[in-house]
């Protein structure tokens, strides 16, 4: 089983797996907790380079091909074989970001990056897709609230320093995507509480999983 988080910064997505695991976990189900980019020893490297704020000036397709080269390690050494052995992946962004970010926010053909996902890593796509959704005014106060506290990695902060407009561009390509697959999409409201926040997700995950492990 393949489950992942999706969202603009600051949507709350790492507190909000964390929470996740540990209510599945209490369910006596296996979990596994990994990220893109940086989910391997080698994914860490690239994530570096794709973070860092320094490079703002990176060709939106050399981005991509990182972000996809990242993608086919980690799905070869992380994901695959964890599904393969009936775990559930927990996954902090996954494909969907590349449409949203390179497709739809960077101007990149969305045609081109879904033909390149499917030759590349045969099309594999999520069970379940959870989209944290809030608006990017308050997503990058968020974020750069928990960047001063320390909360996050300031040499991690490429993305949140990017204008809001492309933030923008971002959530609308994840609510677009969110329409075109409302069965594997559930959009939460990330404005709430984080406790509020977490409760709607249990219980859209309770929900899912009830119909292929019933409780005891």
């Amino acid at each position: 089983m393949f489950i992942t988080f999706e969202g603009i910064e600051g949507s709350g997505k790492t507190t909000q797996i964390q929470s996740a695991a540990a209510y599945l976990s209490g369910r006596n189900l296996p979990v596994v907790v990994t990220r893109e980019p940086g989910g391997t020893a080698i994914g860490l490297k690239i994530r570096a380079l794709l973070l860092d704020p320094e490079h703002h000036d990176l060709d939106p397709r050399a981005e991509l091909l990182l972000y996809m080269a990242d993608r086919a390690h980690h799905l070869s050494t992380v994901v695959r074989p964890a599904v393969a052995d009936r775990k559930i992946v927990l996954c902090d962004r996954y494909f969907d970001a590349t449409l949203a970010y390179q497709g739809y926010a960077r101007g990149l053909d969305i045609d081109f990056l879904k033909t390149l996902h499917s030759l590349v890593l045969d099309d594999f796509t999520p069970d379940l897709t959870l989209l944290l959704d809030l608006p990017p005014q308050i997503g990058l106060r968020r974020a750069w609230r928990q960047i001063s506290a320390g909360e996050r990695e300031a040499a991690e902060t490429r993305f949140e320093k990017e204008l809001v407009p492309f933030h923008e561009r971002v959530r609308a390509g994840y609510l677009d995507m969110a329409l075109q697959s409302p069965k594997r999409f559930r959009i939460v409201n990330a404005e709430q509480d984080p406790d509020i926040v977490g409760r709607d997700i249990r219980g859209i995950l309770s929900h899912f999983f009830d119909t292929r492990y019933p409780p005891d």
